[in-house]
C-alpha cells in the first residue's frame, strides 16, 4: 500500500480554527513516527465533518470507530 503523505498533510488544513491548530501540531510532532497502517487509517478519519472530527477529539462525541480511537488519543495529547 502506497500513502501519499503529502496528500495527507494537505486535508490537515481545516475551516476550524481549533482543529487546525490540533492538526497542525500533531502534524508536526507525531505524523512522521506513523505507519502506512496508521496513516490511512487518520486519512480516513479526515474524510468526517470539521464538527465531528473536532467534537471526538474534544470527547463531546464518543467515536465509534474502534480504529481510530487511538488516533484521537494522540491528537487529543497535541
Amino acid at each position: 500500500m502506497t500513502i501519499n503523505r503529502g496528500k495527507v498533510r494537505w486535508q490537515c488544513r481545516r475551516s476550524l480554527l481549533e482543529l487546525d491548530l490540533v492538526l497542525a501540531r500533531f502534524l508536526e510532532k507525531e505524523f512522521e513516527h506513523l505507519n502506512d497502517d496508521q496513516v490511512a487509517d487518520f486519512e480516513d478519519m479526515l474524510r468526517c465533518d470539521d464538527y465531528d472530527l473536532w467534537a471526538f477529539i474534544n470527547g463531546s462525541k464518543p467515536c465509534e470507530v474502534a480504529r481510530w480511537q487511538k488516533m484521537i488519543e494522540r491528537l487529543r495529547q497535541c
